[in-house]
């Protein structure tokens, strides 16, 4: 798939803040159009103590879940961890296996964040504005805004806030076990992720695409760390 270059990804902490700032007016956020045939699910694994990053992508069918394919790349990483800033320590892994992926995905799950994040750009929806598609930000903890509480069953959902504006949702993915954090990336309204992230979310609290995302980078850091 076609993935744009807008910017470097070498850069220092401060010219990291200004492209942000710049990529956020191209966050698009409306409701999903067309029929989602595939799906795709992103993650990234490092060893402990290490530069080396692993990123998987898998693609499933959609509504059935069936995995279709799977790659995964190994990159040295230069940026160094700062919340906030997870695009450019990951970003350049994943878009090289979104590259190697054969079919076209109508929908990018990113474990991370959408817009609920300091300056309304955070991975998925960096990730977005350069792919050009529907991404989705599933994340495990809250990176900034406030919320009401959640009821306990699976289902149950409550906006996220942040500085005065919906950024996201808190959804219950199972009855009971906590929930997590969901927000548009590009290209999809609030209601049509917390929608997409239940229809994907099977016995598991993660949604299944990135949680299969997931298990694959584990696999290959562990063979290959």
């Amino acid at each position: 798939m076609d993935i744009a270059e807008l910017h470097p990804w070498d850069v220092t902490y401060k010219e990291a803040i200004r492209i942000q700032e710049r990529l956020r007016d191209q966050v698009v956020k409306r409701s999903v159009q067309g029929k989602i045939k595939y799906v795709v699910g992103l993650d990234a694994s490092y060893a402990k103590g290490s530069r080396t990053v692993w990123a998987g992508a898998v693609l499933l069918d959609f509504p059935s879940l069936e995995k279709r394919e799977e790659q995964w790349s190994q990159k040295e990483v230069s940026f160094p961890y700062i919340p906030g800033l997870l695009s450019f320590r990951e970003i350049p892994a994943l878009i090289e296996v979104l590259r190697r992926i054969s079919l076209e995905p109508d929908l990018i799950f990113c474990d991370g964040q959408g817009i609920a994040h300091p300056r309304g750009i955070g991975l998925a929806a960096h990730l977005g504005v350069l792919a050009g598609r529907p991404t989705i930000g599933c994340a495990k903890s809250r990176l900034v805004g406030e919320f009401d509480p959640v009821g306990e069953v699976k289902g149950a959902y409550a906006y996220l806030r942040y500085r005065d504006r919906v950024v996201g949702a808190v959804v219950r993915t199972r009855s009971k076990v906590r929930p997590i954090f969901v927000s548009p990336g590009y290209h999809v309204a609030i209601d049509d992720c917390v929608r997409l992230v239940l229809e994907t979310c099977t016995r598991y609290r993660i949604p299944e695409p990135t949680r299969q995302a997931n298990i694959l980078v584990n696999s290959i850091r562990r063979k290959y760390s």
